[in-house]
């Protein structure tokens, strides 16, 4: 497993964050942008995490970003204030190196702190190796939403899953 450091995202790390979730879209396979977004169009969004409440975390190797993870609120009504989104997004040449596995344990090591007790995660049900990731902490499938994505005129299928903390 790759030796990396976990720490909150800063603003300026905003770049890399939106680099690396760029280079996803092409795969169709982690997520549902069809285009390229830009790090001003994610400013808002990125103002909308703090290390207090709904963080994002970046994976750092070499002093260089290589992954991201975030929560972010669930549906945006007070009910669900203790659920969190999950999104976690690795650069392509830094996968299948242990990145995301050690994303996804601090995340959980951190919930309690956070106050958040229920964790939801959209996923492809094409993308095998998100699916598996969050299985193996755990993460259970509380959904399925068939055909609801058209990516490339191919319809896609949606995993919910989700985990109590």
């Amino acid at each position: 497993m790759t030796s990396i450091l976990i720490r909150h995202a800063l603003i300026k790390d905003l770049p890399t964050i939106v680099k690396i979730y760029n280079a996803a879209i092409p795969g169709r396979q982690a997520t549902g942008d069809l285009e390229p977004i830009t790090a001003e169009s994610r400013i808002t969004w990125f103002k909308q995490h703090s290390p207090t409440s709904y963080p994002i975390w970046v994976a750092q190797k070499e002093n260089q970003v290589v992954g991201w993870l975030s929560l972010q609120r669930f549906y945006g009504r007070e009910a669900y204030a203790k659920t969190a989104e999950v999104s976690v997004y690795i650069a392509p040449n830094n996968q299948g190196n242990g990145i995301g596995k050690q994303l996804v344990q601090h995340m959980l090591e951190s919930c309690s702190t956070l106050n958040i007790t229920t964790l939801i995660c959209f996923i492809f049900a094409h993308n095998l190796p998100s699916l598996y990731l969050f299985k193996t902490f755990g993460f259970e499938s509380w959904g399925y939403l068939p055909q609801v994505a058209l990516m490339d005129e191919n319809h896609r299928d949606l995993v919910i899953l989700g985990r109590k903390i």
